[in-house]
């Protein structure tokens, strides 16, 4: 048998609609491309809540009932017959298709390959657990379109994108500024961070400015948009304006669309930028996540984690997910006597 949180019939707030359900354990008779794991850790992401909350856009999006939680860590417990690379008792980390009804907060998961890859026995599990969606997202924005040398700028450095931002950059060879509050100035320079622009104190935009045209990329994991309309000042001439994540309203959606049309239409003389805006949605990626699972075996990446709950304690953990106040990841052990 397995248990899921998140099993509500409609959609509404987590908190009014989560409840625990007993569902049959996965055959170990596993179809091709998939794989069993039992689940150790989850790493939470905001999604994880929004989406189901989301009421009739929910509705639109998401098949009901739906199990929580995307990220995760476990061990295999069978693989399909065409899967050779991972096999029963390998440790993995993993991320869930969030659009999916099954999610994270189980205590098995039936996954696809793409959805996971196989970590080293000296990584940690709960470290695992807290990288998934927001390393390959780190992984995905820059790896693809970054060079050794190139400066890079990061705004929101001590979220969970965002401290994975600064390592992998750092780890590709880039220049490395990023913005952040006055308290977590520190943990940014501790994660390999070249410049750090404390928002408490420092006007970013004035900042960014001048500075003069110096940025390769640009990743923006809090959603200023305005930031954009002034890229030209502080991008290198078809540079890469990277949003990272969906709008949170619909003067946000607004002008997200708006950025994406001036960016690929309007020419210069009316108001159409230099730079390339996009923005960016993350894909599972077995090569991707397999890359991620090296670099915490290098020691070169690493989970900042904000807080630890035990399964039973979910909701308290969505509620400090909730506050917006933590740094780094919060994440909720499935498996009892872990030894982590």
């Amino acid at each position: 048998m397995r248990c899921a949180f998140g099993k509500s019939a409609i959609p509404g707030l987590f908190s009014q609609t989560l409840t625990l359900t007993s569902v049959p354990r996965p055959s170990r008779d596993v179809e091709k491309g998939k794989v069993i794991v039992e689940v150790a850790v989850v790493g939470l992401n905001p999604a994880d809540y929004k989406l189901a909350e989301a009421g009739f856009v929910a509705r639109l999006q998401l098949p009901f009932p739906k199990t929580l939680g995307t990220d995760f860590s476990g061990t295999v417990v069978a693989v399909g017959s065409d899967i050779t690379d991972i096999k029963p008792g390998d440790n993995v980390l993993g991320r869930m298709f969030p659009f999916n009804s099954a999610g994270s907060l189980s205590e098995y998961v039936v996954a696809s390959y793409d959805d996971v890859a196989v970590i080293s026995k000296t990584v940690t599990l709960e470290q695992a657990a807290g990288a998934p969606t927001v390393a390959q997202t780190a992984y995905q924005t820059l790896a693809p379109v970054v060079q050794a040398g190139d400066k890079v700028f990061i705004n929101g450095g001590s979220g969970g994108t965002g401290t994975f931002c600064i390592q992998i950059a750092k780890a590709l060879g880039c220049h490395v500024t990023v913005s952040c509050s006055t308290t977590k100035v520190a943990l940014c320079r501790e994660l390999g961070a070249d410049e750090v622009m404390d928002y408490k104190k420092t006007d970013i935009l004035e900042a960014l400015q001048s500075g003069g045209s110096k940025y390769a990329v640009a990743i923006d994991n809090v959603g200023n948009l305005n930031l954009f309309g002034s890229a030209d000042k502080f991008l290198l001439p078809g540079g890469l304006f990277r949003l990272v994540g969906a709008p949170s309203s619909l003067s946000t959606a607004w002008k997200l669309g708006y950025n994406l049309l001036a960016s690929k239409y309007l020419p210069v003389f009316l108001n159409g930028s230099k730079n390339t805006f996009n923005a960016y949605i993350t894909k599972n990626s077995h090569e991707d996540l397999a890359q991620i699972a090296a670099l915490m075996a290098e020691g070169k990446v690493r989970t900042v984690v904000d807080s630890v709950f035990q399964f039973s304690d979910v909701l308290q953990a969505y509620e400090r997910l909730g506050t917006g106040s933590s740094t780094g990841k919060v994440l909720v052990h499935v498996r009892e006597n872990l030894g982590l």
